[in-house]
């Protein structure tokens, strides 16, 4: 009898979220004003999700992309748990490697 396939091993899915304009927030690194433009989202082994958010330098030019913890209200909590969703419906819905 052939031995069963091993499953790869997934440490985690990712999907990237834009921020709407009227939900950003800024924040203050090493004395540096931020203002959060997208949230990373990732779907960890045992289900459970981790965000990050991610920002540039208020005051521009070429700053580091920088990550923050993510805000916790309603609307951003909603904005995760929808971004997560599509995530899942896309990821059902693939083509394959093309």
């Amino acid at each position: 009898m052939p031995a069963e396939p091993t499953a790869p091993h997934v440490a985690a899915l990712a999907v990237n979220v834009e921020i709407p304009e009227r939900l950003r927030w800024r924040d203050e690194r090493r004395g540096e004003e931020f203002e959060l433009q997208s949230i990373t989202i990732r779907l960890l082994p045992d289900g459970a999700l981790a965000a990050k958010a991610y920002g540039r330098p208020v005051a521009g030019g070429r700053g580091a992309y920088v990550s923050f913890p993510v805000r916790r209200n309603p609307e951003i909590d909603a904005l995760v748990d929808a971004a997560a969703h599509e995530a899942a419906r896309r990821w059902t819905a693939h083509r394959g490697l093309e």
